[in-house]
């Protein structure tokens, strides 16, 4: 078997990173539209902060900020991005907003961007690739070593449900209230290298996994995988991916936070055993946090209690005060405090929709916050 042997970039422990996936909306009928390519054009014509690239449709947009030491130079970077953006969306007529996924908008209308990789995903996947226009946060974490990355990538999986919870902002999909927190991880998980990493506990034996992988031909590179949590190793991070993008650049910063905090923790304290156990509750504890957000069931694989999620959530931001003090993310996750009392995004667009009865008012009211909130 031949060896890819991936090397793994250092990085400073505990720098962050944020990509966000965003709608690109019409301002006539409240529908995702066709907008990337010239928002691209338009966007490369001058000096920017941030990064902007397009996404699997022309519907989407993703941004991406550089590497910070602490969360409040990255909020300060993601509000100078929003600036570019929405000076050059409303050059163009359109609106930008966040949200895991459009409210109404059907799949079949939307338009693969003209990239070839694109191109070749929408031959390998179908119909599944159309029904990818749906929207995360990404959330990359630095991390020294490789083998610092995949005990990461391990002990970041329980707490996954509370990434969930917290960014859940897609109960609506193809105009029907789905029951569900968030709609947007069923359309990831169609995909078959979607779920969880296996448990390889090194970076050998993750390159060991890869390489077979690679020689099978089940994957050419990282980027065929897309699983809730991967290394990074060109960017020398381990990458989160499960969030819905929220409603609003806060929300985006203090998940940043919270999970630079718990990296933090886990490296510091190292409060579990890395082994299987964390995997037995993991799809159900996923569910739960979907379907119910806050109000979920947590199967705890240390405690072996199950306990309801907003507790557990609550706890945790109990353990990790010291760690948040030493990074400057207290009033973040005091932010995220509040949330997990106050409802989620999801919880906002249901009440709003309520009010309003109409899911194009809603997403005019989604990218109203996207614009005005700080």
């Amino acid at each position: 078997m031949s060896e890819s042997h991936l090397e793994f970039s250092q990085s400073s422990p505990l720098t962050l990173g944020v990509e966000l996936e965003l709608q690109i909306v019409s301002r006539l009928d409240g529908d995702l539209t066709g907008g990337a390519s010239e928002l691209l054009a338009l966007i490369e014509r001058k000096p920017h902060s941030g990064d902007f690239k397009p996404e699997m449709t022309e519907s989407m947009i993703e941004v991406s900020t550089g590497v910070h030491q602490d969360c409040s130079t990255l909020q300060a970077e993601l509000q100078e991005v929003r600036k570019t953006l929405l000076t050059a969306a409303d050059r163009l007529n359109l609106l930008i907003c966040g949200g895991g996924a459009h409210p109404f908008q059907h799949w079949a209308e939307r338009k693969i961007f003209d990239k070839p990789r694109f191109h070749q995903l929408n031959e390998l996947y179908g119909y599944l690739a159309k029904q990818f226009t749906v929207f995360g946060q990404h959330i990359h974490v630095g991390c020294p070593n490789g083998d610092e990355a995949i005990f990461l990538l391990h002990g970041l999986s329980r707490f996954i449900p509370h990434f969930i919870a917290l960014s859940a902002a897609s109960p609506y999909y193809q105009g029907v209230d789905t029951a569900f927190e968030t709609s947007r991880l069923t359309a990831v998980s169609a995909f078959p290298l979607s779920g969880r990493a296996p448990l390889v506990k090194s970076w050998a034996e993750f390159n060991a996994y890869f390489d077979s992988m690679k020689e099978s031909g089940v994957v050419e590179s990282m980027k065929d995988f897309y699983w809730d949590i991967r290394p990074k190793p060109e960017f020398g991070t381990v990458e989160i991916r499960i969030c819905d993008t929220p409603l609003t650049l806060q929300r985006a910063a203090a998940l940043a936070a919270y999970a630079q905090t718990v990296c933090r923790y886990l490296l510091i304290e190292r409060p579990f055993l890395i082994d299987e156990s964390l995997y037995a509750v993991y799809t159900f504890n996923r569910f739960q946090a979907s379907r119910f957000g806050f109000d979920g069931g947590l199967l705890d694989p240390v405690k072996k209690a199950k306990v309801l999620l907003r507790e557990d959530f609550l706890e945790t931001l109990d353990r990790l005060a010291p760690h948040a003090a030493e990074l400057g993310t207290t009033e973040l996750l005091a932010s995220l405090r509040r949330a997990c009392h106050e409802g989620s995004d999801a919880q906002w667009m249901r009440r709003v929709y309520a009010e309003r009865n109409s899911l194009p008012d809603l997403v005019w009211q989604q990218a109203l916050l996207w614009r005005e909130t700080p």
